[in-house]
């Protein structure tokens, strides 16, 4: 058990100094302040889980981690491959722990002139989003995670989206289609005024939820976490 445990922990603290650093940073993918500590507040504070969220595990799970990311942050896609990686593989297959994923794309408005339909943050959103209606959010969710290339430089430009989608196997006329359509467009921007009262100003940032209440500290992501 104990062993097993350990490569959790070491990924746990490499994304609570990842959060950290990129408290300190500006501009770019980092969070202008952190947000206000929520310690020990009911988790009625923050918006419930819904139906609307992505979700992995099971829905009473001990230890809820509401993440709020941007598919164009680097740090996002070093936390995807290190701590997200670990709790999805070796604790939500448990039961204990569950995963809950939700929009904060802000990194396209650094673009100057800003045009909304070239916003990459947006679009690669609405494009999980998009996938979500065949059952593949998670796995275009990976996959954008993973191949990540560089902020508003094209990278994840709709035709690229698109190609995406198609390499992963999903129906390509129903995925451009949807896309194509800014159906999802609402749903991505409220996902981030949402996060914003609560302090959410950059990316990844998130809650521990553990008993009803927020845990917020990185010390606290190592204890609420159940024993394997």
């Amino acid at each position: 058990m104990q062993n097993d445990q350990k490569p959790l922990v070491g990924a746990i603290l490499i994304a609570g100094a990842m959060i950290a650093g990129a408290i300190l940073l500006r501009g770019s993918s980092a969070p202008a302040t952190p947000i206000p500590s929520l310690n020990g507040v009911p988790a009625t504070a923050v918006t419930p889980v819904s139906e609307e969220d992505m979700v992995l595990g099971n829905p009473k799970a001990e230890v809820t981690l509401i993440l709020y990311e941007d598919f164009q942050c680097p740090w996002c896609g070093k936390f995807h491959n290190e701590a997200e990686k670990e709790v999805r593989e070796k604790y939500i297959p448990k039961g204990s722990v569950r995963f809950v994923f939700r929009d904060f794309a802000f990194l396209g408005t650094f673009v100057e002139p800003y045009d909304k339909a070239r916003d990459e943050s947006i679009n690669a959103a609405e494009a999980a989003l998009c996938a979500a209606e065949q059952d593949k959010f998670w796995e275009y969710h990976d996959y954008l995670f993973e191949h990540q290339n560089g902020e508003n430089e094209g990278n994840f430009a709709n035709g690229n989206l698109k190609a995406f989608a198609k390499n992963l196997g999903l129906d390509s006329t129903a995925f451009d289609t949807c896309l194509d359509s800014d159906k999802y467009a609402a749903a991505v921007e409220n996902s981030r005024t949402q996060a914003s009262p609560y302090g959410v100003r950059g990316t990844p940032n998130g809650f521990i939820l553990k008993n009803g209440k927020i845990v917020d500290t990185i010390e606290g992501y190592l204890t609420c976490l159940p024993p394997l």
